[in-house]
Formats: structure tokens, sequence, C-alpha cells
């Protein structure tokens, strides 16, 4: 099996390479920074703005991790440039090259804007869009192509809604949405691995106590994540104290994403 990944030289993707390689699985890895190939990996340096060379990149690939982009909020054109078109373009170099599966790192941001009710509730799966900034808007398109290739191409396409993917957590909000490096790669090795998944919007989180994020759609993936944001809990709230439930930093999904400061200027 073949896998190419987009954006491999990001924080996400380095988490990846060591946990995707297998014995029979070659890593094929892009990115417009120069890469060294590790075992079980080949390198290819080039931009998700050439469809050509991302083209050429899937030859002979059985699936594609799409991970390259901005990875937060920036200028319109910035986005529009990179992660609007530079996922277009990794989709449909797929579909030239006859990849049948495609996975989305989507984010939370898509629906930053959904907002837990103060008395608890649980975010569901297939949350419709409500993106919290130019960043997210792209997440939502990135999702919508995905539900598009599938439907018309018959492309299995998987989108992950990944929350706060990091070595550990750092803030009360994080108890909630730390997704663990090596549960990342248990998602993506999920949804690499399923048989013939369809199209599936996924929730990207760990395995929290405080987690307050559907998870039936993801574990219907054959996702089981076995780490726990509680670990750091004392230290934690020992910095910071109890999370406010109705600051919106902990009761909408895109946390500081929503507030103000991520309005646009004038």
């Amino acid at each position: 099996m073949r896998v190419l990944i987009t954006g491999a030289g990001g924080r996400i993707g380095g988490y990846l390479r060591s946990r995707l390689v297998q014995p029979n699985r070659l890593l094929r890895l892009l990115d417009v920074a120069p890469l060294v190939a590790g075992p079980g990996e080949e390198v290819v340096q080039a931009s998700v703005d050439d469809l050509e060379a991302l083209t050429e990149a899937s030859r002979d690939v059985d699936a594609v991790v799409h991970l390259a982009g901005i990875s937060s909020e920036d200028r319109w054109d910035h986005i529009l440039r990179t992660n609007i078109d530079g996922t277009y373009h990794a989709i449909e170099a797929a579909r030239r090259a006859g990849v049948g599966r495609f996975v989305f790192a989507s984010s939370n941001h898509a629906v930053g804007f959904l907002s837990r009710d103060p008395s608890g509730g649980i975010a569901p799966d297939y949350a419709f869009p409500a993106p919290d900034t130019y960043y997210g808007v792209s997440k939502v398109v990135g999702e919508a192509l995905a539900a598009l290739y599938h439907h018309r191409y018959g492309m299995d396409a998987v989108c992950l809604r990944i929350l706060s993917c990091r070595d550990r957590p750092t803030s009360p909000r994080e108890l909630a949405t730390w997704l663990s490096p090596d549960d990342a790669g248990r998602l993506f090795e999920a949804a690499l691995s399923m048989p013939s998944p369809g199209f599936r919007v996924v929730w990207g989180v760990s395995a929290n106590t405080r987690a307050w994020f559907a998870m039936e759609e993801a574990t219907a993936l054959g996702y089981h994540p076995h780490d726990d944001a509680e670990a750091y809990v004392d230290e934690i709230l020992d910095d910071h104290g109890e999370p406010d439930p109705n600051d919106p930093r902990h009761r909408f999904v895109g946390g500081p994403f929503t507030l103000d400061t991520f309005d646009v200027d004038p």
C-alpha cells in the first residue's frame, strides 16, 4: 500500500510519519520544504498550488492524507490560495490519478460557533457547518469537496475534525479537546484501514474524561482512543483554575477563535 501525505513536514505530519509506517506500506511525503526520507518513506518536494505536480505525486497511490495548509487564521487571499484551492488541487489530483481514498484533515473550526449548553451536552457527529474564521470556512469547503468527490466519483472520503493535537494538553480547554499524537496515529490508521468507508465526518479527539464530542461515528470507523487528558488535570488546574463553562473559550467548539480578536478588519 502506498499513501501520499501532503504537508508531511508539519506538526501532525511529523506525528503520523512514525505511527503510520508498516512493513507493507510506503509513505510518500509531500511538502514545500525539503524532507529527508526514512525507512518506508519517499519524498516529493512540491506545493499544493501545483495541480500537475500533485497529480504526478498521486500516481500509483492507494490513499491521500491531506494535511497541507495554513493551520490558523490568516488573510482571505492566503486561505483561499493554500487551504481552499490547495485542497481542490489535492482531491482533484487524486481523482485524476485514480486514487480511491482521500483522508482530509478538517478541524473543529468548521463548526466553531457550535455552542455547548451550559448545563451540558454533546457536540453531535455531522454537526452543521458554523465556521468561526476564514480558516474554518476553508475546512467547510474541504468537507464539501470530499462529499462531492464521493457522491460524483465514488471516492471514499473521510473528514477528520481534529481538535487540539499536540504532545500534551496545555490549558483547561484542552482537558476536553486534546488529541494525543498516539491517538492521532490511531485515528488516521482507522481512516486508512476501514473497508469502503464512503463519506464520513469524524471528531478527532482522545478519550478525555471531560470531552463533549460524539464518538459514535469515530467508533464505527474503527477508532479506539487510548489517552485521556485527565492525566494532566492537577498541573493544569493548579496553573489555570477550573474553566468557566459560560466562557466562550469553553462553551464554543471553536474556543478562542470565536472571540472578537478574530474579527475581520474593516
